[in-house]
């Protein structure tokens, strides 16, 4: 299996109102990742910190940086978060992860993103986004 590591960086933001978002920013960007996800309790959006409103309302986390599973992936395999998840756990290295149809994107903080890096490249080929 083979990662990809993201060239942005990211924040997580959960505004306020999903009236604080510009859904203009949706339909015209083209990123490797940006996410808005709604449920009862929250609205998330993860975005490239240069799509961020300059005062966003609600919470932030900024300095996320990441890695994108190759795919498609099958619904029918299994572990895969897993076999990212564990061997940063197991150096201390939280994560932030995220799935699509198509496949898994994992996040971590910036400041440990080349570490995560070098631990992910013991079990995967890590290419570089271009």
């Amino acid at each position: 299996m083979k990662l990809v590591a993201l060239q942005n960086t990211y924040s997580l933001w959960r505004p306020e109102s999903i009236n604080d978002v510009n859904l203009d920013v949706f339909k015209a960007s083209k990123h490797e990742l940006f996410g808005l996800n709604i449920t009862m309790e929250e609205i998330s959006i993860i975005c490239p910190t240069s799509k961020l409103p300059v005062q966003p309302s609600g919470k932030v986390e900024h300095d996320w940086k990441g890695f994108k599973v190759q795919g498609p992936l099958d619904f029918s395999l299994t572990g895969i978060l897993a076999s990212i998840a564990n061997p940063l756990a197991e150096n201390n290295i939280s994560i932030f992860a995220v799935s699509t149809f198509d496949t898994d994107y994992v996040l971590v903080k910036t400041d440990q993103f080349e570490k995560a890096k070098a631990i992910l490249g013991n079990n995967f080929e890590i290419e570089e986004n271009k």
